[in-house]
């Protein structure tokens, strides 16, 4: 029997939709009350669509639509319908209200506010789209499609036209400007990620200890966390050892590394971060 996806229910499809114009607004807001009345860009097509309005006053919005949409032709096999819809739809939306905030007093016309606060709602405004299955920026797309023919990766893509754009940016708007503008795009790069990954950072260790039953059994009961048992061999002494693998979050981190040295104050601690952690006994909620 052939297995068929399941078509996404109206009130969900409601809500994306919703959380895409949601986070298209806040970029609108970024751009139009932040950024823009300090000549202040962002990386890809909104700061290419942004120097354009600067040099030439042309329509920010309208400028965003037509930059992005012979990516979203290009990409529509590579990356699917559902996608190009819902950016075309979040793309549009920043467009309109873009429009619809343009005769509005800036909020503030100190460079530095507008930099650190527009960046952080600009990146909270992308992370929602990216999130709900969309894009307001076709550079990636861009990137994907070409990676397959040139020995880059999409990130290594996208970091060269950000730097053209801020070299683009000093020559015509000033190196200040160029400077705030690089500041804003990191900013902003840091919120798209704690916009997609969540606030709760996941972290992971592995525990080497020969008190590793007791360490395990402490961190199951005290934690309140799953613990794996992983076969493994030094390589020096060629022994077979337990490991330990547990995940946790980084409110965490203190009280798993009390428990396990407390137990064992010479036990081998590796802490690494990761991105998602789903199903099983692992809940973010589950703070001790």
């Amino acid at each position: 029997m052939v297995k068929t996806h399941k078509k996404e229910s109206t009130a969900h499809l409601i809500i994306r939709y919703l959380m895409l114009t949601i986070g298209a607004g806040f970029a609108a807001i970024a751009i139009d009350l932040f950024l823009a009345p300090n000549t202040i860009i962002d990386g890809g097509v909104i700061g290419i669509s942004l120097i354009l309005k600067y040099s030439y006053g042309l329509n920010f919005g309208i400028l965003v639509f037509i930059i992005n949409l012979p990516f979203l032709f290009a990409g529509y096999k590579y990356i699917g319908k559902n996608f190009c819809i819902s950016s075309l739809y979040s793309i549009i939306m920043l467009a309109i209200i873009e429009f619809l905030l343009e005769h509005f007093e800036p909020i503030t016309t100190q460079p530095l506010l507008a930099t650190v606060f527009g960046g952080l709602l600009l990146g909270a405004g992308v992370g929602i789209v990216i999130r709900n299955s969309g894009a307001l920026d076709g550079t990636e797309i861009l990137g994907i499609l070409l990676t397959k023919k040139i020995p880059f990766s999409v990130g290594e893509f996208v970091m060269f036209i950000n730097v053209f754009i801020f070299s683009w940016a000093g020559f015509v708007l000033g190196w200040e400007q160029a400077m705030f503008s690089i500041l804003t795009y990191y900013i902003a790069s840091k919120a798209i990620d704690a916009v997609i990954q969540g606030f709760d950072d996941t972290k992971a260790a592995m525990v080497i200890s020969d008190e590793y039953e007791e360490i395990a059994q402490a961190l199951s009961d005290r934690l309140g966390r799953g613990v794996t048992k992983l076969k493994g061999k030094g390589g020096y002494l060629d022994q077979e050892k337990e490991v330990l693998y547990v995940v946790f979050t980084r409110l965490e981190v203190a009280k798993f590394r009390s428990i396990v040295q407390e137990i064992d104050p010479n036990a081998f601690i590796t802490i690494m971060d990761t991105q998602e952690a789903h199903g099983g006994k692992f809940s973010k909620s589950a703070i001790h």
